[in-house]
């Protein structure tokens, strides 16, 4: 059978294999797209399990001080001495440290707030929602529009970069 380009396309992004891999799994699984992702997660051909193995030993830390008011240190690792030596990669950490500084981020991601605070803001939100007179068919839509970015300004990882509030931080820590 014949596999789709698109499909092969899609499971090298997805996995980060080869396309020669992905095509071939695609022609082992019969051109079924789930069927081949899963075989190549038994086989731990993935991008995220190889890396998820690998410790990032090396690193960078980085220092910002404001006016002699505000001090931040960062660290910053990654898997080789090599790229930690690299002057993108302490530019990078340098402008980590300084947008700490600028915009002083309560979490590093969504991931680490803990539920308890989680669910004071939603009840707070909720609240202020039923105050205002919002529909109830419209308040979990509102509320979860509410909390999203009040968690996102919150969020060092959510947070628009100083240098460009096009990009987030998280967007060009993976850049």
């Amino acid at each position: 059978m014949a596999v789709k380009i698109e499909d092969v396309k899609r499971l090298k992004d997805l996995t980060g294999v080869g396309l020669t891999d992905a095509k071939a799994a695609l022609e082992a699984a019969g051109g079924d797209f789930d069927k081949a992702l899963e075989e190549m997660r038994k086989k731990g051909m993935t991008k995220a399990e190889k890396r998820g193995e690998r410790e990032a030993r090396a690193g960078v830390i980085g220092s910002y001080l404001h006016d002699n008011r505000i001090g931040v240190l960062v660290e910053v690792n990654c898997e080789t001495d090599f790229v930690a030596r690299n002057e993108n990669f302490t530019n990078l950490v340098k402008d980590v440290a300084m947008h700490i500084a600028a915009a002083a981020p309560e979490y590093v991601s969504v991931e680490d707030i803990p539920a308890a605070d989680q669910e004071k803001v939603r009840a707070e939100f909720v609240e202020k929602a039923k105050a205002e007179g919002k529909p109830a068919e419209m308040i979990e839509k509102i509320v979860d529009g509410m909390v999203k970015k009040h968690f996102a300004e919150r969020c060092l990882m959510d947070q628009p970069f100083v240098k460009n509030p096009d990009q987030t931080v998280g967007d060009v820590v993976k850049d």
